[in-house]
């Protein structure tokens, strides 16, 4: 999943999601970052020697416990200091830092930037051309209230019905991401339990070991799963411990240790790129662009099949050429990998509990998506329709219950006794404290921004541009301009809620539909996420593969350009069609 506090999950925010990951406690023997957030760093693992597990655990890669460090924000391990005076090499700042400095900039800016306002719809969205300049009567004690408080209004600050004003003491609608932090703990506190027990890993260490007698299957297998889990919960740092399970195995059937990196990267990642319900990219940007966590999902989900398929077939297509020409290979034979890949010892079997742990995990997922999702506007093709009376129309507040409660029953079905219980729900809350502060600080920005009355003024600056461009050349607009800020925003989360605001109600000037910025804004995270090497998950997975990064973009870069290709003609196909 895309950790908070460096990164962001990355890959997702996770910060968790994906990017707001940074210190995370690296295992012996590579060590694996667990997700803190929506998708930052999270800590790049050195990989000893061949590339072992995280934790080496019986000889089993892939089940037993897992340490699970912390995210951004607390409880991690900090690095060494260098020895010996030595200077320290200069890193990218973690994504709490940048958004600091973010809210600076544009507390300063609002001084210069002219107040001004739209006229609103019944639904709350701006009217083209009605765009007016207002008076700004506050003075400098106020806007420095702004800048003290907005950490406060970016979690439970509320927006004045008649002023608009946001404030902690106000009365209105909510206007700080409460309801988001709340649910990135709940889904801290459920993943850090299924992981607790060690089913996942050593399912997916059982379903590689089976098909190790058919390479190419193993390999489509690996990724589908991986791609699976990248688009519902955001699953990338935790790729990490599985590096001392697939590279031994990739060589013995005859591959090179790129078809390892490929598999496990590439087949998370482009599950999160295509995020459909990730809760920390989608479900974070979703609200931020006021949709719902449903809108835009059939579309998602097309495009998971599709450009997985198309990254399956490019990985496979290269363990072709390398199998039959090994002299082909990018990555450079390592001494040992002979003796390597011969190990293929037959990992522990799954449990009853184990089998229980990722039903349960399914479940969770199945009925998050079911909750979620506009059935009447799906199936009638009208997204006004009348909901059907079957329809949960969830939102955050009973998603939120809903892995509290999943997080507690994985736990009484593992047999984790009142104390193992708890005290890992504590854990998996606290570790992902630091995605939960990167989007409380985001949104801090955007209230200083809408009490000082300049986010209209902002879209108004773009207004006669958007208003002239059609519809699909705005959603690649929106899908390229996103590109570098999601590098100098390493949360994805963080990026999500500072970007929304502004992209959202833009799309209405241009005439498309809200959830298609959503899906070319994650699919522009994504996008970068596979190769930028400022993310654990790319940087972690190359020292453990004993992979150089020269040779990994050698062997990404055709497989970018078709993806960039591929998602620049969907989200324009998407936002031509309605």
């Amino acid at each position: 999943m895309s950790g908070e506090g460096g990164g962001d999950a990355r890959g997702g925010d996770r910060g968790v999601p994906a990017g707001e990951r940074e210190g995370a406690s690296v295992g012996e023997g590579g060590g694996a970052a667990r997700r803190g957030s929506d998708g930052g760093d999270r800590g790049a693992p050195g990989g000893e020697g061949d590339g072992a597990s995280v934790r080496e655990i019986d000889g089993d890669a892939g089940g037993g416990e897992r340490d699970i460090p912390g995210g951004e924000g607390g409880g991690t391990t900090p690095p060494e200091e260098p020895g010996g005076g030595e200077a320290r090499a200069w890193r990218f700042p973690s994504a709490l830092t940048v958004l600091a400095l973010v809210t600076l900039a544009v507390w300063a800016a609002a001084f210069l930037i002219p107040p001004g306002a739209y006229e609103r719809d019944g639904d709350g969205r701006p009217i083209a051309g009605s765009y007016q300049r207002v008076e700004d009567d506050r003075g400098f004690g106020e806007r420095l209230s702004d800048l003290f408080l907005s950490p406060v209004n970016g979690l439970y600050g509320v927006q004045d019905e008649r002023s608009g004003e946001v404030g902690p003491d106000l009365a209105g609608e909510l206007f700080g991401s409460a309801g988001v932090f709340f649910f990135v703990l709940a889904i801290g506190a459920f993943i850090t339990m299924v992981f607790a027990t060690g089913a996942l890993d050593r399912g997916i260490a059982r379903l590689a070991h089976r098909l190790r007698d058919r390479g190419a299957l193993l390999i489509a297998a690996i990724m589908a799963v991986f791609a699976l889990l990248g688009s519902v919960e955001g699953f990338a740092e935790e790729t990490l411990g599985f590096y001392g399970l697939i590279v031994p195995l990739v060589l013995a059937l005859g591959y090179d240790r790129m078809v390892a990196v490929g598999a496990v990267i590439l087949g998370a990642g482009i599950g999160v790129l295509n995020s459909t319900v990730n809760p920390f990219a989608t479900g974070v940007a979703s609200p931020a662009a006021g949709v719902s966590l449903g809108d835009g999902l059939p579309l998602r989900a097309v495009m998971l099949v599709v450009l997985t398929a198309v990254t399956i077939g490019y990985v496979l297509r290269y363990a072709a050429r390398v199998k039959a020409r090994p002299e082909a290979s990018l990555a450079a034979a390592q001494p040992g990998d002979g003796a390597l890949g011969s190990v293929t010892a037959d990992p522990e079997p799954l449990t009853g509990t184990h089998k229980a742990v990722i039903g349960l995990l399914a479940a969770a997922f199945a009925v998050m998506i079911y909750a979620v999702l506009p059935w009447s506007g799906i199936l009638t093709g009208n997204p006004d329709a009348e909901p059907y009376p079957w329809e949960l129309g969830w939102s955050f507040p009973e998603l939120t219950a809903l892995f509290l409660v999943a997080a507690v029953l994985v736990g009484a079905v593992a047999r984790m006794g009142e104390k193992g219980v708890t005290d890992t729900l504590v854990q998996g809350a606290a570790d992902f404290i630091g995605p939960g502060l990167v989007i409380v600080a985001a949104r801090g920005v955007t209230a200083i921004m809408n009490n000082a009355q300049i986010t209209d003024t902002v879209l108004h600056s773009m207004e006669d541009a958007v208003s002239g461009t059609s519809s699909g050349l705005f959603a690649v607009l929106v899908f390229v301009v996103n590109l570098p800020l999601a590098f100098l925003i390493p949360s994805t989360s963080g990026h999500s809620t500072l970007a929304m605001p502004v992209m959202a109600p833009l799309a209405e000037f241009a005439g498309v539909s809200p959830d298609v910025v959503v899906t070319a804004w994650q699919a522009a995270s994504g996008w970068m996420n596979l190769w930028v090497p400022t993310t654990a998950v790319v940087m972690g997975g190359l020292a453990l593969a004993k992979v150089g990064y020269g040779a990994y973009l050698r062997f990404l870069w055709p497989l970018l350009a078709i993806l960039f290709v591929l998602v620049c003609a969907f989200v324009a196909g998407a936002a031509t069609l309605g």
